[in-house]
């Protein structure tokens, strides 16, 4: 199978590094080759963070520029940072609560506005969906599962390989025990939103 290349993007401390867990053990159950990357920025709260995941057969987990099926980004400004992985088939997943990186944070440049982010990111992709993950996960039951929002959005966008299923199963065996009411009910937010 061709690879099927996922770039997920976002800040410290969001759950990107569980969340690309989940997506390489349910292509593993699926009986989907997988390559995951090692993650890259900083993992503690604040610092950018990326990883990348191939399904299919490949070799390398880097995905080249231009050759990411679908964008996964937790933060509105590291989607835009990120856009250089995509095409013009790419999908881009994005949540649209920005958390200002360390370096705006006290920068001469302000943040840009949320609708000149989605409006550059539009121009370049073939789909944008944008979600308030923050808000969904709260009305979840609690905001560290935005992360389970995004990855229900992200299963949601036409072409992603693996079956939602297999992506739940994954979720229960990866996830702490108390926390799977809430974050299934956040994924549900994320797959209803993008389903729509």
């Amino acid at each position: 199978m061709k690879p099927y290349n996922i770039y997920i993007c976002g800040v410290g401390g969001q759950g990107i590094i569980k969340t690309s867990i989940v997506i390489g053990e349910a292509a593993m159950k699926s009986d989907m080759g997988v390559v995951m990357s090692e993650v890259h920025g900083m993992a503690q709260r604040g610092g950018v963070v990326s990883t990348e995941l191939k399904i299919g057969d490949s070799k390398s987990p880097i995905i080249e520029k231009g050759s990411a099926n679908l964008l996964i980004a937790f933060e509105p400004m590291e989607a835009l940072r990120a856009i250089s992985k995509a095409r013009q088939n790419t999908y881009v997943v994005v949540n649209t609560s920005p958390i200002m990186p360390f370096n705006i944070i006290g920068s001469e440049v302000p943040y840009p506005k949320i609708s000149d982010i989605l409006d550059e990111l539009k121009s370049k992709v073939k789909g944008v969906f944008a979600l308030d993950a923050e808000k969904a996960a709260k009305d979840a039951g609690h905001i560290l599962s935005l992360n389970m929002v995004m990855l229900g959005g992200a299963t949601a966008v036409s072409g992603f390989p693996i079956d939602k299923e297999a992506i739940l199963k994954s979720m229960k065996a990866n996830l702490p025990q108390k926390s799977i009411p809430i974050n299934l009910n956040a994924y549900e937010k994320g797959f209803e939103f993008v389903s729509e």
